[in-house]
C-alpha cells in the first residue's frame, strides 16, 4: 500500500508563488510516476504535471507549462510542485497521485493512477 500526503497549499495573490509537496511511503512497483492533478469547484479533475521516478522525465499540461515545475527528491521520497506566476484560474484542490509506468497507461489520465492523496487547497486572489 502506498500513502501520499500533500502539503503547501494556501492563499496567494495573482502573480505570486506557492510550492506544494507530496511525501510518499509504502511499497511500489519498480517503475512508477507521480502526478499532480487539480479540481476546481464544479469542474472535472484535470492533469497538471507528472514525473517519472526512474527517468526524471516530466510532462505538463499546456495551461501550466512555463509556470509550474515538478521535481522529485529521491532521498526524501518527495515530489514538489513549484507554482509561479499564479493565476486566479489556478484556484483548485491539488492532488498528488501515483501509478506504474506501463504500456497502455496514459500518464495524463486519472485512471492511470492507483493511489491518491487527500488534496490541498490552493486559492489565488486577484
Amino acid at each position: 500500500q502506498v500513502q501520499l500526503v500533500e502539503s503547501g497549499g494556501g492563499l496567494a495573490q495573482a502573480g505570486g508563488s506557492l510550492r506544494l509537496s507530496c511525501v510518499r511511503s509504502g511499497r511500489t512497483s519498480s517503475s512508477y510516476r507521480t502526478g499532480w492533478f487539480r479540481q476546481a469547484p464544479g469542474k472535472e479533475r484535470e492533469f497538471v504535471a507528472r514525473i517519472s521516478w526512474s527517468t526524471g522525465i516530466r510532462r505538463y499540461a499546456d495551461s501550466v507549462k512555463d509556470r509550474f515545475t515538478i521535481s522529485r527528491d529521491t532521498a526524501k521520497n518527495t515530489v514538489h510542485l513549484q507554482m509561479s506566476s499564479l493565476k486566479v484560474e489556478d484556484t483548485a484542490v491539488y492532488y498528488c497521485a501515483e501509478g506504474p509506468v506501463a504500456v497502455g497507461r496514459d500518464g495524463s489520465a486519472r485512471s492511470s493512477y492507483d493511489y491518491w492523496g487527500q488534496g490541498t487547497q490552493v486559492t489565488v486572489s486577484s
